[in-house]
């Protein structure tokens, strides 16, 4: 009997469009001091590397905690760190 397949295949697709269409994924450890790796380009406007990039991807999860930070905000928030997020493809939060 195919129903309880297509029962649980119709739950599991309830379930994700509840979830806001976002599957879970591992917990990210939020640490701000793994983006000193974009330092550079966020405060000297260099070309963001590959390890910037792949860090900003990783903490992506934690930008609205870090953009809240007063001890970090202004360089978060900067022009150049938005630069950087979209130079790697990163969408920056609305917070």
């Amino acid at each position: 009997m195919k129903v309880p397949y297509i029962a649980a295949a119709c739950v599991m697709v309830v379930m994700l469009l509840l979830s806001g269409g976002q599957v879970p994924v591992a917990a990210v450890t939020c640490n701000a001091s793994q983006l000193s790796v974009c330092a550079n380009a966020i405060l000297l406007s260099q070309a963001p590397t590959k390890t910037c990039c792949d860090r900003l991807e990783q903490q992506r999860p934690c930008l609205c905690t870090y953009i809240k930070d007063p001890s970090l905000q202004r360089f978060v928030s900067s022009p150049n760190a938005k630069k950087v997020a979209s130079t790697c493809g990163v969408p920056y939060p609305q917070c």
